[in-house]
């Protein structure tokens, strides 16, 4: 078996040989952890433009909160019928496309649970409604569980379902859900949810309709190494299978950690992430999937659950990206996390300070005007030249 200094060398060479599961293992379980940031920063350098970081304004707006799935790390859900459930009108969610509109925002990420009461003709509409009234703004809506359940709920095919949706005015199909794709972990917290399998069906079917999509991946179950390196081969088995049959496919991978504090599953581990999950570990998975993904474009820093430092730190890690302005956001923040909106500004500062320029772009990676907000700042050492 190649040592970690082995595989690393491999992957420095100018046509690197893809990166198998059994070397990432290697990688994540045995490498020196500057060695591998830097080789991940290398292959991102390689990847993408090695000046820019990007970001987007966007907005996250939760439709409605009902939902029968019962995932035990979600302090979000109520089911339906709880006095704490909520459901949005078509007039409330426009006034939050509005706001987003006056800051020159470009996409929302709406999403909601797993709700029996609602047909797809109530979506439909709301689409329609969104998509006229708000033209320049891109709708990625929903996630495949959302999918899958409304498919069940109106008798219809998921891909029924996709295909409805696009024609009201869905852009893309946001990659929520996927959480952990080996069922040895996946049905362990969330047993309703299904296989990993049906994640990666749903989300076939929606490259094969050339909806925009990104791929996600939750950490900090208790999970293994080698069920993360898993998770991150069936995402890389679909991209293959969609590249091939000429769709784009997922255009970024973003990881985060999972939020305990407020939550079931949080309360049956004392209240305790993962303790192997701080700011190194994270770190070290962003690289090792900067390597394993030769076939996604680009990888996304969470500054949501990690912070602003640690997600300025990815940047020089194999991250190109460090997300979204976000302006709202009501899942992750149940969990306990504090810090959930971001300027653009504070975007525009993180970046610039880790030595990086700053570039607007949308839901698609396609690059933006972008304004420069507030006062020149002293940046961070640029990063050290390539090895």
């Amino acid at each position: 078996m190649s040592t970690w200094k082995d595989i690393l060398e491999q992957q420095s060479r100018s046509n690197p040989p893809r990166l198998s599961v059994e070397d990432a293992i290697v990688l994540y379980d045995e490498a020196d952890f500057n060695a591998l940031r830097q080789s991940a920063l290398n292959k991102r350098r390689k990847m993408n433009d090695p000046s820019e970081v990007t970001y987007m304004i966007d907005r996250n707006i939760n439709y409605g909160n009902a939902c029968t799935i019962n995932c035990q790390f979600c302090s979000f859900y109520r089911a339906p019928g709880h006095a704490e459930s909520y459901l949005q009108s078509t007039e409330q969610i426009s006034a939050r496309v509005i706001e987003l509109e006056a800051i020159e925002g470009t996409r929302i990420l709406m999403q909601g649970g797993v709700d029996p009461s609602l047909q797809i003709e109530w979506y439909e509409d709301l689409l329609n409604y969104l998509r006229n009234s708000h033209p320049t703004i891109d709708l990625d809506c929903f996630s495949p569980i959302e999918i899958e359940g409304i498919a069940d709920v109106c008798g219809l095919t998921t891909l029924e379902v996709l295909q409805r949706f696009k024609e009201s005015g869905m852009h893309g199909l946001p990659g929520g859900g996927a959480e952990m794709l080996v069922d040895d972990v996946r049905l362990g917290v969330s047993p309703l949810k299904g296989s990993g399998e049906n994640w990666i069906k749903v989300m076939g079917e929606a490259h094969s309709i050339d909806l925009t999509t990104t791929a996600t991946n939750v950490i900090g179950f208790g999970e293994t190494n080698a069920h993360r390196v898993g998770h991150m081969e069936k995402v890389r088995q679909l991209q293959d299978q969609s590249n091939a049959e000429g769709n784009r496919g997922f255009t970024a991978f973003i990881a985060w950690t999972v939020q305990l504090e407020n939550n079931a599953f949080g309360r049956r581990n004392r209240g305790k992430r993962n303790q192997k999950v701080g700011p190194a570990e994270y770190l070290r998975h962003v690289a090792v999937s900067r390597l394993f993904f030769d076939n996604i474009d680009h990888i996304q820093a969470s500054w949501l659950t990690m912070g602003m430092d640690v997600a300025q730190l990815a940047l020089f890690g194999g991250a190109d990206d460090i997300g979204s302005t976000m302006m709202e956001e009501n899942v992750v923040s149940a969990a306990g996390t504090t810090k959930v909106l971001c300027t653009e500004e504070e975007l525009q500062h993180a970046i610039t300070r880790a030595g990086f320029k700053a570039i607007r772009r949308d839901s698609d990676y396609n690059l933006l005007e972008t304004p420069k907000l507030g006062q020149d700042v002293q940046s961070m050492p640029a990063p050290p030249p390539q090895q």
